[in-house]
């Protein structure tokens, strides 16, 4: 038998991995290495969507109008601290309701850092939004680091409890340090946004202050969101996932529950930070009532309704709510109520927190994933139709 019919006969030889990853055409969710699993967008439709969306979003600062850009601003900025929410308690099951307490210390001490020196109010002149913003999401973090003992200690309803007495402290202490908050009914102005000497908070060459403002916030979301997913598919978000199914297993495995507690408050309390720092540069203003338990359900709400432990859920129960309250603002007036012999009003704390509570048992009863278990099954019927069953 010649060289060339025992090389024919022979049977091929199996492929040898190379490490190098490749797509069967047609199975796009048959990966051939870890890392092409655990990628950023795992798939060609995701990378386009996402790249269309991103697009679209900055688009909007020349399509639409002032007032709707600040709407959609506020919203951004709502998704940065809703991500910092589903980092500790949908990534690393750590039940908080106290969202709102980190949310004003990062306002308030974003206010302080930009506040005039010689003003009325504890203040140290730095503007720029470069040094105040990490500067409020650290001192939100160090915070959240103070409190995650608790969290090695209780857990469950126990650890709720806990988190939802910070938000009743810190409204007593922010109401009463008037020499930093402005006290109730007065506060003071919010953190100044300076970018290299350029206020963004004022009309300039290079569009309206609004418009400014959107595009900055719209740029810090991008920059979270990527950071959260990132640490998702990490170590540490691996761990927290661990930590969240079943800490006991974990903690058998080799798994430091108190370190990756401790790191999962932290974390959440920064993005918590950066939010309430961001939050009220839009309005100007920022006032002791506003960080009250309306706000931690509006956090909760978000989560809940967007999608737990998913990035872009978050985002979606962000933009849900926010765009929900021009509507609600308007409820008051169109449901009263009869109290005695007499009929009111309801106010607008009452009605959202009223709906904010429906939209949570409605979710958590009919949709557990949220809006973006909503997003999988439409997606998932359209790509086995006509055979959707």
């Amino acid at each position: 038998m010649t060289e060339t019919t025992r090389s024919a006969a022979a049977p091929a030889a199996p492929d040898i991995p190379t490490g190098r990853s490749h797509r069967v055409r047609g199975r796009p969710l048959l990966y051939t290495s870890y890392a092409q699993d655990m990628a950023l967008l795992d798939t060609r439709a995701k990378r386009v969507w996402t790249g269309l969306l991103v697009v679209l979003a900055f688009a909007l600062t020349v399509l639409l109008q002032d007032r709707s850009l600040e709407v959609l601003a506020t919203a951004y900025v709502m998704a940065i601290g809703a991500i910092g929410l589903n980092i500790v308690t949908g990534y690393a099951g750590q039940v908080s309701l106290g969202h709102a307490f980190f949310v004003a210390i990062g306002a308030y001490t974003a206010a302080a850092l930009s506040g005039p020196v010689d003003g009325q109010r504890l203040g140290y002149g730095i503007a720029e939004i470069w040094i105040w913003l990490p500067a409020a999401g650290l001192v939100a973090a160090a915070a959240g680091v103070l409190v995650a003992p608790l969290a090695t200690r209780l857990r469950g309803l126990y650890l709720a409890i806990v988190t939802l007495g910070l938000v009743f402290l810190g409204e007593h202490i922010f109401k009463e340090w008037q020499e930093l908050t402005g006290g109730p009914g007065v506060g003071r102005e919010a953190a100044v946004p300076q970018l290299f000497g350029v206020r963004l908070d004022q009309d300039g060459p290079l569009g309206t202050k609004e418009q400014l403002l959107y595009t900055l916030m719209l740029a810090l979301l991008i920059v979270f969101a990527v950071a959260a997913r990132n640490l998702a598919r990490s170590r540490i978000g691996r761990a927290f996932a661990a930590v969240r199914d079943r800490d006991i297993a974990a903690e058998v495995i080799g798994v430091p529950l108190t370190r990756y507690k401790v790191l999962a408050f932290g974390i959440s309390s920064f993005y918590a930070g950066c939010a309430g720092g961001l939050l009220y540069t839009i309005s100007g203003y920022v006032e002791p009532g506003s960080f009250s338990l309306l706000m931690s359900v509006q956090f909760i709400a978000m989560v809940l309704i967007g999608g737990v432990a998913t990035v872009s859920g978050s985002i979606a129960g962000a933009l849900f709510i926010t765009l929900l309250q021009p509507l609600t603002r308007s409820l008051p007036s169109l449901v009263p109520f009869v109290s005695g012999d007499t009929t009111q009003t309801p106010n607008v704390f009452q009605v959202e927190t009223v709906l904010y509570g429906l939209l949570i048992v409605l979710f958590l009863i009919f949709e557990p994933r949220g809006l973006f278990g909503l997003w999988i099954r439409i997606r998932n019927y359209w790509k086995s139709w006509p055979f959707s069953y």
